[in-house]
């Protein structure tokens, strides 16, 4: 197996994205730090921390649907190019927010809003172009590799967020702009990858042809959903910033610790994946992933020790990277290249709903029960949907291998 990996580095295309998805996901990673600190330390409002997750998620919403449209019908590196430009202009705008010395916060929302708007459009091209950059055989070794390297970027991005941020909040944004500015530069260097491109014109009957797709498939469904719902409750990554100060009484560096160690937990199960793929008891382990997420958030929500609460966010990151890996590959293989767009873009709105969102409801509960309680409801949460899923999608929870196994080369 680790004699493969080279062959699909050497794909000039995959390596190009890569290396782009890797230092886009490190500027983000570290922009995110320091837009929840700053956010925080300047109105010390629980609720604005889930009015970041709100800012994003509210445009993404509104547009993702359309996204996948363009994904199927325009060259989707094309797509992906600009919106690592917007998103280069936003690292920009939050750099001139914090010279300007405003003590107002509407206008880090503002910028946020045109942060997922180009989000919106970039998450189904990325998924989509995946399977358009490398040979079928080569495809699952890919989506693992593409997964550990992006974890290394959520890993290593919040540690430098939090590091930088001691040199204050624009030393951030400079070193996140100028990644993404690579990050475009390195996008743009990859050929068009030939993809089957929808030509119908668009309507409401094209547009919402992933969502038809995706009722039509009860375990594409399920495995959307489950993700979605679990995530939406036991999301406590948006209330970190708040954890870090009031029950750790830790500083930047120390929520860069916190947000990194999901990551590091992700990023080692997917090195796991990649010389150990799953092929068997897909259903109990995608459950199983969930279950874990679950738990490992009411043990950070009963502690107060830093070490345990680093060691429950970095399991909360293995079981959440095992459920994101099936569910990837289910939803790749199910779809037809023609439509993967539009497929993709219904996968983002439940990627972005259990993230964004979720950022949300954790600042809203927070702000009614109190920061501790709503973890530990939001892991209580996560553990009920994941029981009642097994109930409403058995096919799903008793599956023993992939829909299309073998079909990869396995």
């Amino acid at each position: 197996m680790s004699l493969q990996f080279p062959a699909v580095l050497r794909n000039r295309n995959f390596a190009c994205y890569l290396s782009a998805r890797v230092l886009g996901t490190l500027a983000v990673q570290m922009q995110s730090v320091a837009i929840g600190w700053q956010v925080y330390e300047i109105t010390g409002n629980l609720y604005d921390l889930g009015l970041i997750g709100l800012a994003q998620f509210a445009p993404f919403l509104a547009l993702i649907l359309f996204a996948g449209h363009a994904a199927d019908r325009y060259n989707r590196r094309n797509i992906i190019v600009l919106c690592l430009a917007a998103q280069m202009a936003c690292a920009l705008l939050l750099l001139a927010f914090t010279l300007s010395g405003s003590h107002v916060v509407a206008p880090v929302f503002a910028i946020l809003v045109l942060f997922g708007s180009a989000r919106a459009f970039m998450m189904p091209a990325t998924q989509a172009i995946m399977k358009n950059l490398v040979p079928i055989e080569r495809f699952s070794q890919a989506v693992a590799l593409s997964s550990s390297t992006f974890h290394v970027a959520v890993i290593t991005g919040p540690v430098l967020g939090g590091l930088l941020y001691l040199a204050g909040p624009k030393m951030v944004y400079m070193t996140s702009a100028s990644l993404l500015m690579l990050s475009v530069f390195l996008m743009s260097r990859t050929k068009n990858a030939p993809q089957a491109v929808n030509t119908a014109p668009a309507s409401w009957h094209t547009v919402l042809e992933g969502l038809r797709f995706v009722r039509s498939r009860p375990v594409v469904l399920g495995a959307m959903s489950l993700d979605l719902f679990a995530v939406l409750f036991g999301g406590a990554t948006a209330l970190l910033p708040a954890y870090a100060r009031d029950v750790l009484h830790a500083g930047p560096t120390g929520l860069g610790l916190l947000r990194t160690a999901p990551g590091a937990g992700a990023a080692l199960c997917s090195v796991l994946l990649a010389v150990a793929p799953i092929r068997r008891r897909v259903g109990a382990f995608m459950f199983g992933g969930v279950a874990l997420f679950g738990a490992a958030t009411l043990v950070l929500g009963a502690t107060t020790s830093f070490a345990l609460a680093l060691g429950a966010l970095f399991l909360l990151g293995v079981g959440d990277m095992v459920s994101v890996y099936i569910r990837h590959l289910l939803v790749q293989f199910e779809t037809p290249d023609e439509i993967r767009g539009r497929v993709s873009a219904v996968n983002s709105v439940f990627i972005g709903a259990s993230n964004e969102l979720g950022e949300f409801e954790s600042g809203l509960t927070a702000g009614w029960f109190g920061l501790v309680r709503a973890i530990l409801l939001g892991g209580a949460a996560t553990l009920v949907v994941t029981g009642t899923w097994a109930l409403l999608f058995p096919v799903l929870s008793r599956m023993d291998r992939f829909p299309h196994h073998g079909k990869d080369g396995r």
